[in-house]
């Protein structure tokens, strides 16, 4: 056997030991890339993240490894780097997966590779999603126009607020200042059109507001994220005082089930179709619906329940859409009314159908009845 042959059936042997068998970075299965500067295996889309710090990676299976480099992987791997680089990952930071947006997986692995800040070595200057306090410029989206203009905004952990000001004289006040209590922040590039978009989502007057912003700065972008996830942390560990870890860190922030347009139509069911941007929050079990996908706000909100609660989808036929151009119905039914939507494709009407359906199965926590009581007095 040659030494060609005899080191690529070691690596192959190394990357199917536990530790290893998924990518150092994103998680991903079956790694079948390494840094042999790191001692890391890694997948095919983390190595160009790799490839671009200078970690010198390879191809498990179709590059030359000589004796040294084998060995190198062999007295390390996925367990001793993360001792090393993940010592002191703060339990709110946010480490990326495998179908995350490539902003979250490039910085993480900067963070951790380039930047060192989780080594436990770090002490000046402060990290900025470390220190309750964070201000700076985002780009923001006009409530009324699709121009985005530069504004300041001040994280304050401290009040559980984010704010923002219109102008450059602060002598006004902010233009609005946020409860962290029901703030939510996600990757939205494709929606917003910027690798960096960023969407905020908050309450106001009992309604759901939308905020869209970016900044040019790949690593200022995701330490905003990050601010905001180190705040709304503080705050459920305030008002949940025996909620552990397990339990508060997937409410910090999350990722909406499923968007994307349908046609709606009225409570009659005969009044005109009319093409909505929906959002299913699953956490909140609310399907909200807008004009279109950058609105600000809100046109309208739906619970979902459960079916012991009087809730169900399923598909439809509605009588009244002969002749629609969209032909794959759908009917959510609730206490009070039933909801008709139409989609384009029967692919976009089963995976709605699949996402309504999963919080349907979901059992009602407490304050599920209270979000859906809320809602029924909005009406």
């Amino acid at each position: 056997m040659s030494n060609r042959e005899r080191n690529k059936k070691i690596l192959l042997e190394l990357v199917k030991q536990p530790e290893n068998r998924e990518c150092a970075d994103c998680g991903a299965p079956d790694p079948d890339w390494a840094s042999y500067r790191l001692g890391v295996f890694v997948c095919l889309h983390c190595s160009g993240f790799h490839r671009s710090l200078s970690s010198r990676v390879k191809s498990i299976k179709l590059d030359f490894w000589e004796d040294d480099l084998v060995q190198f992987m062999k007295s390390n791997g996925n367990a001793r780097a993360r001792a090393l680089y993940e010592k002191a990952v703060p339990v709110y930071y946010y480490r990326p997966q495998k179908e995350d947006y490539d902003v979250l997986r490039e910085q993480w692995i900067r963070a951790k590779y380039e930047r060192m800040e989780f080594t436990g070595e770090t002490k000046y200057p402060p990290l900025s999603y470390t220190t309750g306090f964070y201000e700076g410029m985002l780009w923001k989206k006009g409530k009324e126009s699709l121009q985005f203009l530069k504004r300041k905004f001040v994280l304050s952990e401290r009040e559980f607020t984010l704010s923002y000001y219109n102008k450059d004289d602060e002598s006004k006040g902010p233009k609005a200042v946020i409860s962290i209590k029901d703030l939510n922040a996600t990757f939205q590039p494709e929606k917003i059109g910027h690798p960096h978009g960023l969407q905020l989502t908050y309450q106001q007057d009992n309604h759901t507001r939308n905020l869209y912003v970016f900044h040019n700065n790949a690593e200022e972008i995701v330490t905003w994220y990050n601010a905001i996830r180190a705040a709304r942390y503080v705050y459920l560990k305030t008002a949940y005082p025996t909620g552990s870890d397990e339990e508060l860190i997937p409410k910090i922030t999350r990722n909406y089930l499923k968007e994307g347009y349908m046609e709606k139509t009225g409570p009659l069911q005969k009044e005109p179709f009319r093409r909505r941007w929906f959002i299913l929050d699953s956490q909140n079990r609310k399907l909200l619906y807008f004009k279109d996908q950058l609105d600000a706000e809100e046109l309208g909100v739906i619970f979902i329940g459960t079916e012991r609660n009087g809730y169900s989808v399923r598909e439809c036929v509605p009588k009244y859409a002969r002749g629609n151009k969209w032909k794959f119905g759908i009917m959510v039914e609730t206490p009070e009314r039933q909801f008709v939507f139409m989609c384009e494709q029967e692919r976009e009407r089963n995976e709605w159908l699949g996402t309504l359906k999963q919080v349907l199965s979901r059992p009602m926590a407490p304050q599920d009845y209270t979000t859906e009581a809320n809602i029924r007095h909005k009406r």
